[in-house]
């Protein structure tokens, strides 16, 4: 069968469990990138499966399952007023930022969005929190875990892991405290622990798993609109994404909106 670029396809080898657009192919290989999973992968031509849908088609029953998903519970609008912190989403991925763009503007959520190769989002990312001065930055896009470059406490056997460290660390400079900037950092197969050591308050990916497009975006809404005065639902909080705590894990943190009164 010959294949083309923008084609979706699946992969007989990993039992056609993830659905990827091909975006390049040289000689027979196939270079794929999850078309609802932030994965990048490689593939011989020979262990494709043409997908029978459309694109928007899988994305738009994709989405369904997360039109469901609670961030947070009913707001007492007649009496009180409510200021969500602001979130700033660095991605690796312009398809992937424009879709959790989507999703915070549908939980009225002020958002800024910068699209950004993972390797240079350490040079810029100060510049970029000194011009927005956000509650919560997400930094991801896309991430793998090579087995065979080492164990996984080694950042060099990641894609991008070190990248996001930089990051993280980068964004600790700017402000070293927990609870005045969240950051959420990470993508499929992340190193989780160094996340966390270098300064994430979450992380992907605790079992080394594949992790959802809008993961990040739920982790950052749902702090987004919860009392800054109390700790969130640490466990509610994971319980919402797409793997739970075996895609993303973190740390008991506050949450970033304000509650005023009177309305």
């Amino acid at each position: 069968m010959n294949f083309n670029i923008g084609d979706l396809v699946t992969r007989k080898s990993y039992d056609n469990d993830t659905v990827f657009k091909i975006i390049n192919i040289e000689d027979d290989i196939a270079y794929l990138k999850g078309v609802n999973i932030r994965l990048y992968a490689d593939s011989d031509i020979d262990d494709l499966v043409l997908y029978d849908k459309k694109e928007k088609e899988l994305i738009e029953n994709d989405n369904r399952q997360f039109k469901g998903v609670k961030i947070v519970g009913k707001l007492n609008r007649d009496e009180y007023f409510y200021l969500p912190g602001k979130i700033l989403h660095i991605d690796g991925d312009k398809d992937y930022l424009d879709r959790c763009l989507k999703f915070y503007k549908d939980a009225n959520i002020l958002a800024y969005g910068i699209h950004s190769k993972e390797n240079d989002i350490h040079n810029n990312i100060r510049k970029y929190l000194e011009d927005t001065n956000p509650d919560i930055v997400v930094i991801t896009g896309h991430d793998a875990y090579y087995k065979k470059k080492g164990n996984k406490s080694s950042s060099d056997a990641y894609r991008n892991s070190n990248n996001f460290i930089k990051a993280i660390k980068e964004a600790r400079k700017y402000e070293k405290a927990h609870d005045k900037l969240i950051i959420i950092a990470g993508a499929c197969q992340s190193n989780y622990e160094e996340l966390i050591r270098a300064g994430a308050n979450f992380a992907s990916s605790p079992k080394r798993i594949n992790i959802h497009a809008l993961d990040p975006a739920i982790i950052a809404s749902t702090i987004g609109l919860s009392d800054k005065s109390e700790d969130i639902d640490l466990i509610g909080i994971l319980s919402k994404t797409k793997y739970g705590p075996d895609g993303v894990g973190g740390i008991k943190t506050k949450g970033t909106m304000y509650v005023g009164y009177p309305r």
